[in-house]
């Protein structure tokens, strides 16, 4: 949140900044104009490619919140796209100076598309600046998100005097919601993006409530909102008000307990405050994943899709072929097996030598 802190101080009259702080802002502000100028070259070369994508968060968000590239920090471009237009992707970026990340075979690339949702792109001047989606997010995670959808409602804008389109308002309220989530909602700066983004007149929050009503993620914008609400004072929409306020915790049967948005808020907070941090790998991790949905059916697919969908991890273990690709389920499973079943036995011995 350095650019805020220091667009803040800059409203004090005579403001005096320390020097680690202006430093800070002039190296994030070269950042951010560099990542712009870049997003502009990508966008250009794919539209002479005729490829249609929506850049979103980086500087698209900074401008359409804040009006200045420069009032956000932020360190790689995201562009949602059509999986089917991503060989030619690839091709045009290569012609940019950019490499995937991760090198795939054509059969690992398909599963790959099946299952996963991003390719993240290197070149000279770092790794993951270009990350390339065409999902939000993993498909385990069950927040199956109409991209289709997010092309037809997408809106245009005007950025650095190039016209570009990105996610419409209500879209992108919703996919800020859920990628803070994703993350544990541990960065201040996300909340801050949405706090300012709910302050929009045009929003249709009826809209916003359907959609989340649709995809199974009330719960994680209410917590969102609960937690933006604790920290920013950004007032409660009024669906979220009606979470907020429902009844006592419900036992589920999955295991473990429905806990409150406040409870579940609170629980979060000190990873916002810095003294505590997430393990996206951990058990706990994924429980707090499970709690953040408020479909019984969410939760189960959630689980089931994790246990059961191979990712590159799977792939990098063991060279299977083609006709055998089917069997990196079971590759998946034992793998999971081999890394939580000890913790598991670890814990339940723990309790009972107690």
């Amino acid at each position: 949140v350095i650019p805020q802190i220091y667009r803040s101080l800059a409203d004090v009259q005579e403001p005096s900044y320390p020097d680690s702080l202006r430093q800070a802002h002039e190296t994030s502000a070269r950042k951010t104009l560099w990542l712009t100028r870049e997003l502009l070259r990508i966008l250009a070369e794919l539209r002479s490619c005729g490829i249609v994508a929506l850049p979103y968060k980086g500087p698209v968000l900074a401008e359409l919140l804040y009006g200045n590239v420069t009032l956000r920090q932020f360190s790689d471009l995201d562009l949602l796209i059509q999986s089917s237009d991503l060989p030619r992707i690839k091709s045009a970026l290569a012609k940019l100076g950019y490499e995937p990340g991760v090198q795939l075979t054509p059969s690992e690339e398909r599963e790959y598309v099946e299952s996963g949702y991003e390719y993240a792109f290197d070149c000279a001047h770092g790794r993951n600046l270009v990350e390339v989606q065409w999902r939000i997010l993993p498909r385990f995670y069950s927040v199956d998100f109409d991209i289709e959808g997010f092309f037809d409602r997408a809106i245009t804008f005007s950025l650095g005097g190039t016209t570009l389109r990105t996610l419409c308002a209500e879209d992108l309220l919703l996919v800020l919601c859920v990628h803070a989530a994703k993350h544990a909602w541990k960065q201040l700066s996300w909340l801050c993006d949405i706090a300012e983004l709910a302050r929009s007149p045009q929003i249709d929050w009826r809209a916003v409530q359907e959609h989340a009503k649709h995809l199974g993620i009330q719960r994680i914008v209410a917590v969102t909102f609960f937690l933006a609400h604790k920290l920013l004072e950004t007032p409660l929409p009024q669906f979220v008000q009606g979470k907020v306020q429902k009844g006592p915790p419900s036992k589920l049967r999955l295991g473990g307990y429905f806990t409150s948005i406040e409870n579940l808020a609170n629980e979060i907070s000190p990873m916002l405050a810095g003294e505590a941090d997430y393990n996206p790998e951990s058990i706990s991790y994924f429980h707090l994943m499970i709690r953040a949905r408020e479909r019984r059916r969410d939760r189960i697919k959630f689980l089931w899709r994790l246990i059961v969908t191979p990712s590159v991890g799977e792939w990098s273990a063991i060279r299977l072929p083609c006709p055998l690709f089917p069997l990196y389920r079971a590759v998946r499973i034992f793998r999971l097996l081999s890394r939580f079943l000890p913790r598991v036995i670890s814990r339940e011995t723990s309790r009972s030598g107690r």
